[in-house]
């Protein structure tokens, strides 16, 4: 049974998702070429802590770092170590916070020094999608109409989305029981009510849809060992526009 969040419950949300957003943002100003993916992550979990939050991915299910480095072929849960980051790399940041009891979760791709067409375009893409997800996120929809929207954007321009892995519900616990795919079609899966909030998280694949994990049990990446990408924010459905929780 999904768990419809109080006004008190989602304002601290917005405060756990607001962290995660300023962290991001100082992500996106220290990635550059020469800069190593635990150098990010010692970044991110001091800024957390100094906000008065904790990581939500440390020592979740044994997950060893406090954020999430995924770089090129890499999909999502890639553990940050002495891999030093080169032109033209993209990288997916994955951040979560834990504030007061309660979880902000949101991740971006981003562009290391100057980039090809084509990865740019599947960065740009990958936006795109959570956008037009997250447009869906209404009071009265289904859960199938986000992940047709997604879907749909994607595959319309030409690329593929991750089936193996969904967007979920979120609130004091990181993974809660709503799953909401990649993919699906409109008008299916459970109806949408004030109060819901998920993390929507398009990862859209240069090629193939097909996943592996590595040798880490950690790191997933694509089957065809082409780019893949990866944006989330955490969103409330209210009686209104959706609701963002995951900005500044």
């Amino acid at each position: 049974m999904v768990t419809l969040k109080s006004d008190r419950e989602l304002k601290l949300m917005r405060e756990a998702g607001r962290i995660v957003a300023i962290v991001l943002a100082e992500m996106q100003a220290l990635a550059r070429p020469g800069v190593t993916t635990q150098a990010l992550n010692d970044r991110a979990e001091q800024m957390i802590r100094k906000m008065g939050a904790t990581p939500s991915f440390k020592g979740y299910h044994g997950y060893p770092a406090s954020i999430c480095t995924s770089v090129n072929e890499q999909i999502v849960h890639g553990i940050p170590g002495k891999r030093v980051l080169q032109e033209g790399d993209i990288l997916g940041v994955d951040v979560g916070t834990i504030y007061k009891g309660y979880q902000g979760d949101a991740a971006i791709t981003l562009p290391i020094g100057t980039v090809s067409e084509e990865a740019l375009r599947l960065v740009e893409t990958t936006k795109g999608a959570l956008e037009a997800g997250i447009a869906q996120a209404r009071a009265g929809l289904h859960t199938g109409n986000i992940s047709a929207a997604i879907q749909h954007f994607a595959e319309s321009r030409g690329y593929s989305v991750v089936r193996e892995y969904t967007g979920h519900g979120i609130g004091r616990q990181m993974h809660e029981d709503l799953q909401i795919p990649n993919f699906g079609r409109a008008g299916t899966g459970p109806g949408l009510k004030p109060g819901m909030t998920f993390a929507l998280e398009p990862m859209v694949n240069l090629g193939m849809w097909k996943t592996r994990v590595l040798e880490d049990l950690w790191t997933v990446v694509t089957g065809d060992g082409r780019l893949s990408a990866h944006f989330e924010h955490t969103v409330a459905v209210t009686e209104g526009e959706p609701l963002i929780l995951t900005l500044p």
